[in-house]
Protein backbone atom coordinates (compact mmCIF):
# COMPACT_ATOMS: atom_id res chain seq x y z
CA UNK A 1 0.00 0.00 0.00
CA UNK A 2 3.10 2.34 0.90
CA UNK A 3 4.51 1.78 -2.37
CA UNK A 4 1.61 2.27 -4.65
CA UNK A 5 0.45 5.49 -2.74
CA UNK A 6 4.43 6.98 -2.57
CA UNK A 7 5.33 5.94 -5.96
CA UNK A 8 8.32 4.03 -4.29
CA UNK A 9 11.06 2.15 -6.78
CA UNK A 10 12.19 -0.09 -4.49
CA UNK A 11 11.56 -1.30 -0.91
CA UNK A 12 14.52 -2.75 1.25
CA UNK A 13 13.18 -5.09 4.18
CA UNK A 14 16.20 -4.51 6.93
CA UNK A 15 16.21 -7.49 10.01
CA UNK A 16 17.01 -6.31 12.95
CA UNK A 17 20.02 -7.47 14.79
CA UNK A 18 19.24 -6.34 18.37
CA UNK A 19 15.74 -4.74 18.51
CA UNK A 20 16.33 -2.09 21.11
CA UNK A 21 12.04 -1.87 21.82
CA UNK A 22 11.89 -5.56 22.46
CA UNK A 23 13.60 -8.62 24.09
CA UNK A 24 15.52 -10.64 21.06
CA UNK A 25 13.92 -14.05 20.73
CA UNK A 26 16.83 -16.48 20.54
CA UNK A 27 15.47 -19.14 18.60
CA UNK A 28 15.93 -17.41 15.56
CA UNK A 29 19.02 -16.42 15.17
CA UNK A 30 20.20 -13.66 12.81
CA UNK A 31 20.74 -15.78 9.64
CA UNK A 32 16.93 -17.83 10.05
CA UNK A 33 15.58 -13.76 10.36
CA UNK A 34 17.23 -12.71 7.28
CA UNK A 35 15.87 -16.12 5.45
CA UNK A 36 12.35 -15.56 6.03
CA UNK A 37 12.48 -11.92 4.97
CA UNK A 38 14.34 -13.21 1.87
CA UNK A 39 11.57 -16.14 1.79
CA UNK A 40 8.82 -13.52 2.40
CA UNK A 41 9.63 -11.55 -0.99
CA UNK A 42 10.92 -14.15 -3.00
CA UNK A 43 9.34 -13.12 -6.82
CA UNK A 44 8.97 -9.64 -5.96
CA UNK A 45 11.87 -8.06 -7.98
CA UNK A 46 10.75 -4.15 -6.32
CA UNK A 47 11.96 -5.81 -2.76
CA UNK A 48 15.02 -6.52 -1.49
CA UNK A 49 16.38 -7.44 1.75
CA UNK A 50 19.38 -5.93 3.57
CA UNK A 51 21.83 -6.84 5.78
CA UNK A 52 23.15 -3.89 7.21
CA UNK A 53 21.82 -4.15 10.61
CA UNK A 54 22.87 -7.70 10.94
CA UNK A 55 26.54 -6.67 10.44
CA UNK A 56 26.34 -4.38 12.91
CA UNK A 57 26.93 -5.24 16.73
CA UNK A 58 25.01 -3.61 19.37
CA UNK A 59 21.12 -2.51 19.14
CA UNK A 60 19.76 -1.95 15.78
CA UNK A 61 18.90 1.94 16.04
CA UNK A 62 16.85 3.50 13.01
CA UNK A 63 19.07 6.57 13.26
CA UNK A 64 21.93 4.70 12.86
CA UNK A 65 20.67 2.58 9.95
CA UNK A 66 19.74 5.97 8.24
CA UNK A 67 23.24 7.17 8.66
CA UNK A 68 24.92 4.37 6.91
CA UNK A 69 22.50 5.09 3.65
CA UNK A 70 23.59 8.72 3.97
CA UNK A 71 27.19 7.62 3.74
CA UNK A 72 26.02 5.70 0.45
CA UNK A 73 25.16 8.55 -1.28
CA UNK A 74 21.41 8.74 -0.19
CA UNK A 75 19.66 12.16 0.95
CA UNK A 76 16.78 12.19 3.72
CA UNK A 77 14.38 13.00 0.83
CA UNK A 78 15.09 9.56 -1.07
CA UNK A 79 14.55 7.93 2.25
CA UNK A 80 11.14 6.46 3.40
CA UNK A 81 10.60 4.55 6.36
CA UNK A 82 7.26 2.31 6.29
CA UNK A 83 6.06 2.01 9.70
CA UNK A 84 3.17 1.04 11.57
CA UNK A 85 0.74 3.58 13.35
CA UNK A 86 1.03 1.83 15.99
CA UNK A 87 5.27 1.64 16.34
CA UNK A 88 5.25 5.37 15.49
CA UNK A 89 3.02 6.50 18.32
CA UNK A 90 5.90 5.29 20.48
CA UNK A 91 8.65 7.33 18.05
CA UNK A 92 9.21 10.13 20.68
CA UNK A 93 10.82 6.69 22.57
CA UNK A 94 13.16 6.12 19.80
CA UNK A 95 17.00 6.79 20.21
CA UNK A 96 18.34 9.85 18.39
CA UNK A 97 14.79 11.90 18.56
CA UNK A 98 13.80 14.21 17.20
CA UNK A 99 17.15 14.33 14.78
CA UNK A 100 15.76 10.68 13.63
CA UNK A 101 12.63 12.83 11.84
CA UNK A 102 15.21 14.61 9.35
CA UNK A 103 17.00 11.86 8.61
CA UNK A 104 14.02 10.44 6.12
CA UNK A 105 10.72 10.50 4.92
CA UNK A 106 7.91 8.54 7.19
CA UNK A 107 4.91 6.36 5.44
CA UNK A 108 1.99 5.74 8.50
CA UNK A 109 0.31 2.83 7.75
CA UNK A 110 -2.91 2.27 9.61
CA UNK A 111 -2.93 -0.99 11.66
CA UNK A 112 -6.16 -2.92 12.96
CA UNK A 113 -6.69 -0.39 16.68
CA UNK A 114 -4.18 2.39 15.68
CA UNK A 115 -5.26 4.50 12.65
CA UNK A 116 -2.78 7.55 11.07
CA UNK A 117 -4.97 9.85 13.86
CA UNK A 118 -4.30 8.05 16.46
CA UNK A 119 -0.83 8.02 16.35
CA UNK A 120 -0.74 11.44 15.56
CA UNK A 121 -2.61 12.04 18.58
CA UNK A 122 -0.37 10.68 20.69
CA UNK A 123 2.26 13.03 18.99
CA UNK A 124 0.41 16.06 18.37
CA UNK A 125 3.70 18.03 17.91
CA UNK A 126 4.37 15.92 14.52
CA UNK A 127 1.05 16.98 12.87
CA UNK A 128 2.74 20.03 10.63
CA UNK A 129 4.93 17.48 8.95
CA UNK A 130 1.74 15.71 7.10
CA UNK A 131 2.34 15.73 3.35
CA UNK A 132 5.95 17.40 3.70
CA UNK A 133 8.25 14.62 5.44
CA UNK A 134 5.07 12.39 7.41
CA UNK A 135 2.89 10.74 4.68
CA UNK A 136 -0.10 8.70 5.58
CA UNK A 137 -1.06 5.76 4.46
CA UNK A 138 -4.80 4.53 4.94
CA UNK A 139 -5.15 0.92 4.25
CA UNK A 140 -6.80 -1.91 5.42
CA UNK A 141 -4.08 -4.03 6.70
CA UNK A 142 -4.53 -7.62 8.32
CA UNK A 143 -4.21 -7.97 11.81
CA UNK A 144 -1.00 -9.70 12.34
CA UNK A 145 2.37 -9.18 14.05
CA UNK A 146 5.57 -11.04 14.86
CA UNK A 147 3.97 -10.94 18.19
CA UNK A 148 1.31 -12.93 17.98
CA UNK A 149 2.54 -15.43 15.57
CA UNK A 150 5.39 -16.03 18.09
CA UNK A 151 2.97 -16.55 20.91
CA UNK A 152 0.83 -19.22 18.25
CA UNK A 153 3.99 -20.79 17.26
CA UNK A 154 4.97 -21.40 21.08
CA UNK A 155 1.14 -22.58 22.23
CA UNK A 156 1.50 -25.25 19.17
CA UNK A 157 -1.32 -23.51 16.95
CA UNK A 158 -1.44 -22.80 13.55
CA UNK A 159 -0.38 -19.98 11.77
CA UNK A 160 -1.63 -20.77 8.32
CA UNK A 161 -2.69 -17.70 6.60
CA UNK A 162 -0.35 -15.15 8.09
CA UNK A 163 2.84 -15.74 6.98
CA UNK A 164 3.95 -17.13 3.45
CA UNK A 165 4.18 -20.93 2.75
CA UNK A 166 8.08 -21.17 2.48
CA UNK A 167 8.21 -18.67 5.64
CA UNK A 168 6.34 -21.09 7.39
CA UNK A 169 8.45 -24.24 6.09
CA UNK A 170 11.52 -23.22 7.27
CA UNK A 171 10.20 -21.99 10.71
CA UNK A 172 8.90 -25.80 10.65
CA UNK A 173 12.25 -26.89 9.63
CA UNK A 174 14.18 -25.18 11.89
CA UNK A 175 11.64 -25.67 15.13
CA UNK A 176 12.03 -21.77 15.37
CA UNK A 177 9.41 -20.24 18.35
CA UNK A 178 8.42 -23.87 19.25
CA UNK A 179 9.04 -25.91 22.27
CA UNK A 180 11.32 -29.08 21.16
CA UNK A 181 9.81 -31.66 20.09
CA UNK A 182 6.27 -29.72 19.53
CA UNK A 183 4.05 -30.87 16.41
CA UNK A 184 4.93 -29.11 13.51
CA UNK A 185 1.81 -30.77 11.26
CA UNK A 186 -0.06 -27.58 11.46
CA UNK A 187 2.93 -25.20 10.81
CA UNK A 188 3.89 -26.88 7.43
CA UNK A 189 1.22 -26.99 5.47
CA UNK A 190 1.36 -26.81 1.99
CA UNK A 191 -1.74 -24.90 2.01
CA UNK A 192 -0.97 -21.95 3.67
CA UNK A 193 -2.07 -18.42 2.08
CA UNK A 194 0.32 -15.57 1.43
CA UNK A 195 -0.65 -12.57 3.30
CA UNK A 196 -0.12 -9.36 1.42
Amino acid sequence: AARASLGLERIVVIPSHDPPHRPLDPSALAYHRFAMAALAIDGRPEYRVSDIELRREGPSYTALTLRDWHAAGWRPSQLVFIIGADAFAEIRTWYDYPAILDACHFALVSRPGTTVDDALTRTPELRSRIGQSIHRVEAPTADVSSTGIRERLAAGRSIEGLVPAAVARHIAAHQLYTPRGATMSAIASDNLHVQD
